[in-house]
């Protein structure tokens, strides 16, 4: 035995060593592997250590030469391969139980505990250390650095309750009761980024966030719900006014139609019927957008249907609203209609006149096919009233309000409709031959030019396409280059 307890020692220290050579050959793009051989290597040493009946838990006093080197050492290195075993069967746990990526603030603070427990132990069982008294004299320091420490420390402890309670996980969109917005970026031991609407960063100490009220949007979806109130001139009945609010939301491209939007007759008095609509988005991100469309189709359709928007109640005067009441809002004529497009802003007051006094106004019941893909219609029509769906395939790309208009692929560049145009509901158009428009595109070179730009942007739009500016650019030339060659077709058919 007197040459045993050397050569065990020395048998073991090779076995730590070479156990820390293949975990690093492994990496950490193998954890699994890495792990079997991690505990592969400390059972061998167990197992040598327990042949020499060399126990890592009892501490055994002696000089540190020769063969009580070569044990220190040993043990020494047995402590870090459990180390290392006990974190690989963390972080594998981790990894296999589908945690968040926040879930390494716990896997830090789960190693951090190892590495300590490990350290004191080697201090202990290896080289004799009285912890009791460590411990105690560390006490005081840690109150000491606790006491200079207390936000920081309280930042980590907060990171750690948020962490637990996982109100939120990264990528999703909150909002706190400070005002505060946006998407989380990234949580670490002290902060939480977030990405603003405005695409600033924010950064939240963790104790701050931890105080104020906390709401997520992304749970258990990222649909939004918008409330819009709206005041209307009681012109019409009530009902009528919440039908021509749901045409509003009906007509909207930005809005989730599943489920479906609501609309809420919420007030009424002498001044006003109050209605309230409530829509959803699919992203915070796209409120304002929203918003947007919905109040600019508001204003539409209540043009259209002759409704009038009621006057704000603080700058109300009785007098006046009563003699305003009184006049009965109509719908927008077919020069209404085009003086409120801005391509035709170029035009003068004459030609304008000229231009809608050639329209000629149609209705389409619901349900109605207009065109179809692939079809060419011979007039630019102009809606006054109700919905068209623009279609491709059968499925739905887009909807067109009062106010727009469709049919100049056909009627001024020669092209066949890439959509199927359907009414939605009853719908009013007023529609203008291209004749009406030869005078105007000879006379107005730039009226070709924002038509060309219009129907390429539509285009983009219908087919939902992110194309780059260069192709977009190409195909504005391209319609504008057809719209000139259908007017010199015309121009030379009218001299002849």
């Amino acid at each position: 035995m007197g040459h045993e307890v050397p050569l065990l020692p020395l048998a073991i220290s090779v076995l730590g060593v070479a156990g820390i050579v293949v975990w690093h050959v492994q990496g950490p793009s193998r954890p699994t592997a890495r792990l079997i051989v991690q505990i592969a290597f400390f059972a061998v040493m167990t197992a040598v250590l327990a042949y020499a009946h060399a126990f890592p838990f009892h501490y055994e006093p002696g000089s540190l030469d020769g063969a009580n080197a070569l044990l220190v050492s040993a043990k020494i290195l047995w402590w870090v391969h459990l180390s290392w075993a006990v974190i690989g069967f963390v972080r594998i746990y981790i990894v296999l139980d589908h945690r968040p990526r926040e879930a390494r603030l716990i896997q830090d603070l789960i190693v951090a505990v190892v590495y300590l427990g490990v350290l004191l132990s080697i201090l202990a069982f290896v080289f004799g250390v009285p912890i009791g008294t460590l411990m105690a004299t560390s006490g005081v320091i840690a109150i000491i650095l606790g006491l200079a420490l207390q936000n920081t420390l309280g930042d980590v402890f907060s990171g750690i309750a948020l962490t637990l309670g996982r109100p939120y996980v990264i990528g999703d969109w909150i909002e706190l009761s400070d005002g505060t917005e946006g998407r989380v970026m990234a949580s670490n031991w002290r902060s939480t980024y977030l990405l603003t609407g405005a695409h600033n960063v924010v950064v939240l100490p963790n104790s701050v966030l931890a105080k104020l009220g906390l709401t997520n949007v992304s749970q258990p979806d990222e649909n939004h719900q918008i409330t819009l109130r709206v005041r209307v001139a009681p012109t019409r009945m009530p009902r009528t006014i919440m039908e021509v609010m749901r045409t509003v939301l009906d007509s909207s491209n930005m809005i989730v139609k599943q489920p479906r939007p609501n609309v809420v007759l919420v007030g009424i008095d002498a001044s006003a019927v109050t209605a309230e609509l409530q829509f959803r988005v699919t992203s915070p991100a796209q409120r304002g957008e929203a918003r947007s469309e919905v109040i600019d189709l508001v204003y539409r359709h209540c043009r259209a249907n002759g409704l009038q928007l009621a006057t704000p109640l603080e700058s109300s005067v009785f007098a006046g609203c009563n003699a305003r009441l009184e006049e009965q809002p109509t719908a927008p004529t077919a020069l209404g209609l085009i003086e409120a497009i801005p391509i035709f802003s170029v035009l003068s007051s004459d030609e304008r006149v000229a231009l809608a006094t050639s329209a000629t106004r149609r209705i389409f019941a619901p349900g109605t096919e207009i065109v179809r893909e692939g079809e060419a219609l011979a007039t630019l029509m102009i809606v006054q009233a109700g919905i068209v769906a623009m279609k491709k395939d059968n499925d739905e790309i887009a909807r067109l309000a009062p106010g727009d208009f469709f049919g100049e692929r056909g009627s001024l560049a020669g092209m066949e409709e890439n959509h199927t145009l359907q009414a939605v509901t009853r719908v009013i158009v007023y529609e203008i031959d291209k004749d009406a428009f030869a005078p105007l595109l000879r006379d107005r070179p730039e009226l070709a030019e924002d038509l060309a730009a219009n129907l390429a942007h539509r285009e983009r739009i219908g087919e939902r396409s992110t194309t780059p500016s260069i192709q977009h650019e190409r195909r504005r030339l391209d319609l504008l280059n057809r719209i000139r060659s259908m007017f010199q077709i015309h121009r030379n058919h009218v001299n002849t």
